[in-house]
């Protein structure tokens, strides 16, 4: 199923983009699922793929949730209703966004461009994509290898996650002065620690942008 959202997303058969495709996920969550695979060009990347029907059911429930707030207003007496709608709103735009993968993939970019210019790239780091392989509802990424930030055998090889995490904290309160967003989901899934020893941060699919 995955092979075909990608072959569809892109209007191209797989085997023209990717040397190697692997079935099974390295990952998964509610929106997307991603895979590991080998660009014809050679480049190790993850490939997300969001999961069908994925926006239909955001929206139901968002409507569901829509209904349910109407009822409270009407239940609650002297509830703000301009505040109510603005919830929802918010929730509705930031679930939208999460399903736009041309949307993450310039926000890796951006994220990338601010670790750069801070000085920041020596002790982290964040995957860098592939657009003119990307689309709407796939985002092609380098494949980073490393750790989860939590994982206990990140202590028993003499690694260091207390640092890391100290490092990502840190980055992280930056964005908020230097960085167009920052990143709104932030943590320990979306934190791995390298083997470089630099922290990896992933998943921009949510984020708040600070000019809006």
């Amino acid at each position: 199923r995955i092979r075909k959202i990608v072959e569809k997303d892109r209007s191209r058969p797989i085997d023209e983009v990717y040397s190697a495709f692997a079935d099974q996920a390295l990952a998964s969550a509610s929106v997307a699922q991603v895979h590991a695979a080998t660009l014809v060009s050679g480049e190790d990347v993850g490939v997300k793929g969001q999961k069908p029907g994925v926006q239909s059911v955001l929206t139901t429930d968002m409507n569901a949730a829509y209904l349910m707030l109407r009822l409270m207003e009407l239940i609650i007496p002297n509830m703000d209703r301009d505040a109510i709608a603005g919830v929802v709103s918010e929730m509705y735009q930031a679930m939208r966004e999460e399903c736009d993968f041309e949307k993450e993939a310039e926000n890796l970019t951006v994220f990338r461009n601010f670790l750069q210019q801070s000085g920041f790239a020596e002790t982290a780091h964040a995957p860098k994509p592939y657009p003119e392989v990307s689309g709407q509802k796939i985002l092609v990424m380098e494949r980073l290898y490393g750790k989860n930030i939590t994982d206990p055998q990140a202590l028993a090889d003499g690694s260091a996650p207390q640092e890391a995490l100290f490092q990502a904290l840190n980055i992280w309160f930056a964005s908020l002065m230097s960085c167009e967003f920052f990143h709104a989901d932030l943590h320990s899934g979306n934190l791995l620690l390298l083997r470089d020893g630099r922290v990896g941060f992933i998943d921009f699919g949510i984020e708040f942008n600070l000019n809006a």
